[in-house]
């Protein structure tokens, strides 16, 4: 017979070690009984001060240290059972994209998949099966489109629906296209918001700052300018200002820091100002801020600013609508 720890330590440690590497150092139960190992073997490295440790039902940490979202995302995965593949916001976070934080991983599973939500890991049962999935830790993700349209959902505020759509959008990770694809495949539950949201970034609208100035043109019946138009002159390009009114020669750029104000756009930013006004166009700079608290006294600015063109029109600029 050989010692009580000699017996723990009986199983292919190779095969574990690959599936560890593989999987951030997150291994489920089953995988663990698949490398040999025993039920006593795996309750002493989970036991309450042993060196791993449980994040989910079944699912487990080689170590005792912090658990990443990559490994969150891993171990929701793996509890899944049947998975067919990471979504929402924890999928955004793989393609790099914006989004509302959220330690939560949603997790598209088949219709009959009887798993329930634990922990962190949220379970979505869909019929309408992700394609092309991208690999990564042994964990496939939905593409991006499909995770833009799952994160949202889970969303109550319009400004954060917008910061995902629109930052998905201007980034050129998805196409408007793409994003009408999935609302008209996806659910109707918790679609209004990016239903919304598309309607504006197929206006134009790239950030969600924009998209608080093209509500409020609508609110205070100012007539709808072009969003993110891309001007010319003499075959030349010249600037695309965040709205614009070509009947009236009239441009509003809305100065968000996030948006436009990086330390490299800064100096492009005065020069595309310089550029616009060279060319007789009256351009308005308004903070983000100051359309959401005094909106009545923008619009107010806008209005006064088109009224002030007397309808001329530069009739050398060339308007392109975005």
């Amino acid at each position: 017979m050989l010692p009580a720890m000699g017996r723990l330590a009986q199983f292919d440690a190779t095969a574990l070690a690959d599936v560890l590497a593989v999987q951030c150092g997150v291994v489920s139960r089953r995988q663990a009984l698949d490398c040999a190992m025993t039920e006593p073997a795996l309750r002493h490295r989970i036991r309450q001060d042993g060196p791993w440790q449980t994040i989910l039902p079944g699912v487990y940490l080689s170590n005792s240290g912090v658990v990443t979202g990559k490994q969150r995302a891993i171990a929701a995965y793996l509890y899944a059972g049947k998975p067919i593949a990471i979504t929402g916001s924890a999928a955004l976070a793989f393609h790099s994209m914006t989004g509302a934080r959220s330690d939560v991983v949603d997790v598209l599973v088949p219709l009959g998949c009887r798993r329930a939500d634990a922990g962190f890991a949220r379970m979505h049962r869909t019929g309408v099966v992700p394609e092309p999935r991208y690999p990564d830790c042994g964990v496939w993700y939905a593409p991006p489109a499909r995770s833009v349209a799952d994160a949202v959902r889970q969303l109550s505020g319009i400004s954060d629906v917008r910061a995902v759509v629109a930052g998905a959008v201007q980034r050129g990770k998805v196409a408007v296209w793409q994003l009408a694809q999935e609302l008209e495949l996806g659910p109707v539950n918790g679609s209004a918001r990016l239903r919304a949201a598309l309607a504006e970034v197929a206006d134009g609208v790239r950030s969600s700052a924009e998209a608080d100035l093209r509500s409020l043109i609508k609110r205070e019946r100012l007539p709808m300018p072009i969003f993110n138009a891309q001007l010319s002159v003499g075959g030349e390009f010249l600037a695309i200002p965040d709205a614009w009114w070509p009947e009236a020669g009239v441009a509003v750029e809305v100065d968000s820091r996030e948006w436009h104000f990086s330390p490299r756009d800064w100096e492009e930013t005065l020069a595309r100002h310089a550029r616009m006004t060279a060319q007789g166009i009256l351009v308005l700079h308004i903070p983000p801020r100051r359309v959401r608290v005094a909106g009545k006294e923008v619009a107010g600015e806008i209005r006064a600013a088109l009224a002030s063109s007397h309808g001329r029109r530069l009739s050398h600029i060339v308007t392109r609508p975005a």
